[in-house]
């Protein structure tokens, strides 16, 4: 019996030993691939891919080719630090002499070490390393990058959201990138202030578009986001502006359109920074008119002042606002994509508004190369 509970002692130890092994190494494994750990596990595995590899050249050389070693190396520049790659690449030169010594010199036949296999081993290790020393630079690892750049697509998504709006109601939003990238310039924040009774709508257009504009549009849609409903509506603009001009950018102006609707009324007021002009559909009349504030750009010089429009929604009514990558174009001017848009616009007059944004914007712009945006609203009869 004491024979007995010794072995099953040691097995149970054994088997505690595995486990806290198993689970430090998957901890560890995790920490790695969010960026946070030590990349000796991908050293250690790229480490025992080179002897491998030389065995099996030196086994088969016509087909395992000495340039595999290049295989381990342009891994280590997407998975190492520069000190590690540094050890690695160490260990394939060592490799490639191995080689170069066992299978003879390379006029004695094929499959051999040349010159041209170090060469292009060496290419691949210096950009390998290139690419390293940018990620030490930066301080986010590749396999945290895209990681990043989905959180941040997502956080201007939401922040893009409109909230939703009572009965007899519609409104929904479309947004395009330059390029079919994931990220642009032109970004909106909305909310409802005043107990829930008042619309609040900024859509801004911010210089540059895809990837060149969306870490600004992502600070500014932040920043704007915390300004609306801390200030009345006559005081955003100004204070967005002075926001712009302190981050002192080389591309540092934009385009914004604010709206302030009033939920209960239909009342409305327009406050704009050099955007294009907003389309009011009147239903009794079937006309669209064009509804824009006075303002300069912002980001442009202190002090500006922005004068509003006024005007109200009536059952039926519908409101378009939009950025210029949807109506202006190289080939023609504002005016005749304003006209485009409301000829298109026509078609859902009768059928109705719901689902229309994403198709105006297929129809009038798109093969443009321009972040485009458009924000419908409509008061149901």
């Amino acid at each position: 019996m004491a024979r007995r509970g010794g072995v099953d002692d040691f097995w149970a130890r054994w088997r505690r030993s595995a486990h806290r092994a198993r689970i430090g190494l998957r901890r560890s494994g995790v920490d790695y691939f969010r960026g946070d750990g030590s990349d000796w596990i991908a050293m250690a595995g790229l480490l025992l891919t080179i002897p491998a590899i030389t065995f099996a050249t030196i086994a088969s050389p016509v087909w395992i080719d000495p340039a595999a070693l290049a295989l381990p190396i342009v891994a280590g520049g997407l998975l190492l630090r520069p000190a590690s790659l540094l050890g690695l690449y160490a260990t394939a030169a060592g490799a490639l002499i191995v080689e170069a010594l066992t299978l003879g010199p390379y006029l004695d036949g094929p499959a051999r070490v040349t010159p041209g296999t170090v060469l292009v081993v060496a290419a691949c290790g210096f950009f390998g390393l290139v690419l390293a020393q940018f990620r030490a630079r930066v301080g986010v690892p590749w396999r945290r990058g895209g990681t990043m750049l989905f959180d941040l697509r997502e956080r201007i998504r939401v922040q893009s959201a409109l909230p939703r709006l009572p009965q007899g109601w519609h409104r929904e939003m479309a947004l395009r990138p330059a390029g079919g990238q994931s990220f642009s310039g032109d970004f909106v924040v909305a909310a409802r202030t005043h107990g829930g009774r008042t619309l609040e709508v900024v859509l801004t257009d911010v210089s540059g578009k895809g990837m060149d504009a969306g870490s600004r549009a992502l600070l500014l849609s932040g920043a704007f986001g915390g300004l609306l409903g801390s200030l009345p509506p006559h005081g955003f603009l100004a204070a967005a502006n002075g926001y712009l001009l302190r981050q002192d950018w080389d591309e540092g102006f934009a385009t914004s359109i604010h709206l302030v609707l009033d939920l209960d009324s239909g009342d409305y007021e327009i406050f704009s920074a050099g955007h294009p002009p907003a389309l009011q559909l009147h239903a009794g009349s079937g006309q669209w008119e064009e509804k824009s504030g006075e303002g300069p750009l912002l980001g442009v010089y202190d002090g500006a002042e922005f004068d509003a429009v006024k005007g109200s929604l009536a059952p039926g009514d519908v409101l378009m606002l939009f950025t210029d990558g949807l109506v202006e174009a190289s080939d023609r001017d504002i005016a005749e994509g304003i006209d485009r848009l409301t000829g298109e616009a026509e078609r859902y007059v009768s059928a109705g508004f719901e689902g229309a944004a994403w198709h105006l914007i297929e129809a009038c712009a798109k093969d443009v190369n321009d972040d485009r945006a458009l924000l419908l609203l409509s008061r149901r009869h």
